[in-house]
């Protein structure tokens, strides 16, 4: 193995168990390098996977990075995970210029708005400049479109000093298909397990301890270097791996020990298709102790009730009860039949706090795998999008929002790509179209590579100042501004929920507050518990003994008799 300078080949020292090292002082930042290495029978020079900057592209070469920065933020210590209000970002769409200085002048924004944490969609290079992210290929690299290593330290410093927490989705499944050097090296892949995307990750074969290591000290890699707050895991469901220890427990206990090391908690944050509790149970209990994850059940629930759609895995879903049990218990289908899976599914996870789940009414992954990105208001009326933001914000979950949902942005939020190989462009075009026909999509699937394709997905922040989009950005504000004020009382206890499947109302009672809403377009009579209460929004006693709820409404009731 050798390292490839423009002007000159240096040898690598083998140093034992498949490593290969050199000390070159002269190769400085910005240095173009390439790996001269033995491919099958073939020798290749090919990019560094463990490149911390791929200025040209995939399959150009490696840079040199100084990942030295002038930080800022040694006052900031992270918050309580209690206090996190997510707003998920693509930086590729979130502005205009789609970078991560373009949205670092976007951050008072979300400030004014209640946000506390910033959940950015995965940013390690990927093949072109136009992607969701998953297609990643180099771990340890910043995306050139975006900015580069400098401009991701920079946006973290900056969302620091405004008291905004990040959190990066990293993708420890698989790898993209194009660009994805590791194929030829070392044991990275194994074929007795398949994931979505191809073969898995050899997490625990023969030779896997060296593919854990790479993963692991990329994890601590964006915690040190670019003081990200904590790590959104790409469905952990698609991470295979059978041996004595999981890689996510791993994971997990390193993280401890930087948290303690720096002082500081940094917060794991799974997506999983399993409904498993064990995820978060803590070591003692077999689990794996991660701190958070992804609510997909009531997400489903809320979208089944207020669009009526029971396409695909909406066919699981469409009663009061399952929004109410997702509330109550994080999980639906805890071993409960579900049809759509035609299997039992789940398992108990009741008696964990309801902020170790992640709640949305939108997210990339629910907007973007429609066939035409419909947004929650493509499909539902004004009233129905304020029914969904008071139960996502004012229930004792973590909210969750996506870019654009709090003034009701209008464009669709598709999927795209750009990647360079034919027969890579024809087959994501034929999967997106195998994917749509399981919820019976009728029309034409949107071109993934087109431009036209990712630039109507591109935010239009001028809609805010339109009337109704200004509107519903101040409900927005104020709800964040109520849970702040509650906050406490709201995730420190469980909530009581009370629901009538037949005339399609639910109550939710937590906290000092007292959520109603009305799921379907009749009216709905509800009577809130005894006490003193008055509105949740304009602070006015509250009298009377019952409430007539409007086809989609809602009311907010906050214990006592004066603010």
């Amino acid at each position: 193995v050798a390292v490839v300078l423009p002007e000159r080949r240096v040898a690598m020292a083998a140093v034992g168990g498949g490593y290969w090292q050199v000390d070159i002082p002269a190769a400085g930042p910005g240095t173009r390098y390439r790996l001269a290495v033995d491919w099958g029978d073939r020798r290749l020079e090919i990019p560094d996977p463990a490149s911390f900057g791929q200025p040209e592209g995939p399959h150009g070469a490696s840079a040199v990075v100084d990942l030295a920065f002038p930080w800022q933020d040694q006052a900031w210590r992270n918050r309580s995970l209690a206090e996190y209000v997510f707003y998920e970002v693509h930086v590729g769409t979130f502005t205009p210029a789609g970078t991560l200085a373009a949205a670092q002048e976007r951050l008072g924004d979300l400030v004014a708005l209640g946000i506390t944490a910033v959940a950015l969609m995965p940013v390690a290079q990927f093949p072109g400049d136009r992607n969701w992210g998953y297609d990643g290929v180099y771990p340890f690299a910043v995306q050139d479109s975006y900015g580069g290593a400098q401009a991701l330290q920079q946006f973290v410093d900056a969302c620091h000093r405004v008291g905004l927490a990040v959190v990066l989705d990293v993708v420890y499944n698989h790898l993209g298909p194009e660009g994805n050097y590791l194929w030829g090296l070392g044991n990275y892949f194994t074929d007795r397990y398949r994931t979505p995307w191809g073969n898995a990750l050899n997490y625990d074969g023969p030779h896997s301890d060296g593919v854990r290591a790479y993963v692991l000290e990329n994890a601590l890699f964006w915690l040190r270097e670019f003081h990200l707050d904590g790590l959104r895991l790409d469905a952990v469901h698609a991470i295979y791996d059978f041996g004595g220890k999981h890689l996510l427990q791993e994971l997990a206990e390193q993280v401890a020990v930087f948290s303690e090391t720096v002082g500081k908690p940094h917060y794991l944050i799974a997506e999983s298709d399993l409904n498993d509790s064990r995820l978060l149970r803590p070591w003692s209990q077999g689990g794996y102790q991660l701190h958070a994850q992804w609510s997909d059940d009531f997400h489903h629930g809320l979208h089944a009730l207020l669009t009526g759609e029971r396409q695909g895995y909406y066919a699981d879903f469409g009663r009061v009860a399952d929004l109410a049990k997702a509330i109550e218990a994080g999980f639906v289908y805890d071993w409960r039949y579900a049809p759509h899976r035609q299997r039992f599914h789940g398992n108990w996870a009741g008696d964990l706090p309801p902020v170790q789940f992640v709640i949305a009414s939108q997210n990339h992954d629910q907007v973007g795998n429609r066939m035409l990105g419909d947004r929650l208001g493509h499909l539902v009326g004004g009233a129905a999008q304020q029914l969904a933001a008071v139960f996502t914000l004012l229930t004792p979950g973590l909210p969750l929002l996506f870019m654009g949902e709090e003034y009701g942005e209008t464009a669709p939020f598709l999927y795209f790509t750009s990647h360079g190989d034919p027969g890579l462009i024809e087959g994501v075009r034929e999967g997106r179209k195998r994917e749509f026909a399981a919820f019976h999509s009728t029309g034409e699937v949107p071109d993934p590579q087109s431009i036209e394709t990712f630039q109507c997905s591109q935010l239009n922040w001028e809609l805010r100042q339109q009337p109704d989009h200004q509107d519903l950005l101040d409900f927005y504000k104020k709800l964040l501004s109520l849970r702040r004020e509650v906050l406490p009382d709201l995730t420190g206890q469980r909530p009581t929920v009370r629901f009538s499947e037949s005339e399609k109302w639910l109550t939710v009672d937590a906290g000092g507050l007292w959520l109603a809403g009305n799921f379907h377009d009749g009216g709905a009579a509800v009577a809130p518990p005894g006490g003193q209460w008055r509105d949740g929004l304009t602070g006015e006693v509250w009298r009377g003994d019952r409430l007539l709820l409007a086809p989609w409404g809602w009311k907010i009731l906050r214990q006592g008799s004066s603010v």
